[in-house]
């Protein structure tokens, strides 16, 4: 992964990130965001995966229902960072994945395998964004009350 600062504006940063082929991205995201200590960011990507896993959250069963794209995909992604429980960053994403035939599967990214690149364009913002496990639902939602700007 290579990664680069391109923006310094009243107290947020953005970056770029570029992951290689064979980088696991759900994981390579989250290590970075920990390393840098990112406290509140929104991230976009562009690129493609070789197969990925996405989830489909059950309310029922309060867990992801997994599901496996084993090919190769274009994709595109939004989502956000917060810090979770644990301490760690938290991230969460949506992805819409186009297969060869124009069909389009698309949910909760759980892990997927670069190839041949991922472009994620991240924005960096002076706070710090919760999140907390809701019990009642059995996920992890930002929490605004405990979420706190940092001192300028």
């Amino acid at each position: 992964m290579k990664s680069q600062k391109i923006a310094n504006n009243a107290g947020s940063e953005s970056g770029v990130l570029i992951l290689d082929p064979g980088e696991e991205a759900f994981a390579a995201l989250t290590n970075f965001a920990n390393e840098l200590r990112i406290t509140a960011a929104s991230l976009t990507a562009i690129g493609a995966f070789e197969k990925a896993i996405i989830g489909w959250f059950d309310f029922g069963k309060q867990t992801y229902k997994k599901i496996e794209v084993g090919e190769q995909c274009d994709l595109s992604a939004i989502g956000d960072i917060a810090i979770g429980d644990d301490g760690k960053a938290s991230l969460h994403v949506h992805v819409g994945l186009s297969l060869s035939d124009g069909t389009t599967r698309g949910v909760h990214l759980l892990a997927g395998t670069v190839r041949p690149t991922l472009e994620v364009i991240m924005i960096d913002a002076p706070a710090h964004l919760r999140r907390k496990k809701k019990p009642d639902i059995g996920i992890a939602l930002i929490d605004l009350e405990s979420a706190s700007r940092l001192a300028s």
